[in-house]
């Protein structure tokens, strides 16, 4: 598949068939976040793996009970790693830097997973601190987003976007 392809048919979907996917092909779609740009190449982003159902179910409570996450048959959690970041870059690599470097990872990894026929959605709306306690992520690592991912099992339609023009400044706003 084209990169733009790839990009246009990206879609967040929130059913899954209930139909395993093979380890290795999520381990490749790690890799592929990870060639992500990241702060000084800091690589301030770290990855939780999710197959165990107890794990995705518990996550479901964490997530306001978004049932569709124990659907899938992979979570990955992302995580930026704050302390890796501040390490060089002090309170900016701590507060921007190290989210900048997930999030630039976590939009590779949703490319990967289009490119693979797979699916998933970008789940920012959870309860962190009860994610890190249910995860034991240490202290300076913050959870930045849920990606629950599998075989779609439903066809969303693209949603309607601004137009490029009205998003593009040209020197002043």
């Amino acid at each position: 598949m084209e990169f733009k392809e790839v990009a246009e048919k990206r879609r967040s979907v929130r059913s899954f068939e209930q139909k395993e996917i093979p380890k290795e092909d999520i381990e490749e779609i790690i890799e592929i976040g990870h060639t992500a740009p990241s702060a000084g190449n800091r690589q301030a982003r770290d990855f939780i793996l999710i197959s165990d159902q107890k794990e995705k179910e518990k996550l479901v409570e964490n997530a306001y009970g978004q049932s569709f996450i124990a659907e899938a048959p992979w979570v990955i959690i992302a995580c930026a790693h704050q302390k890796r970041s501040a390490e060089r870059y002090g309170e900016r690599g701590r507060d921007l830097y190290s989210i900048q470097d997930a999030s630039a990872a976590v939009e590779n990894i949703l490319l990967a997973v289009v490119d693979k026929g797979y699916a998933s959605v970008w789940i920012g709306a959870f309860e962190e601190e009860k994610v890190k306690v249910q995860l034991d992520i240490p202290e300076g690592v913050r959870p930045v987003a849920i990606l629950p991912i599998g075989y779609p099992d439903e066809t969303p339609t693209a949603p309607k976007k601004m137009d490029a023009d009205e998003l593009t400044h040209h020197g002043e706003w």
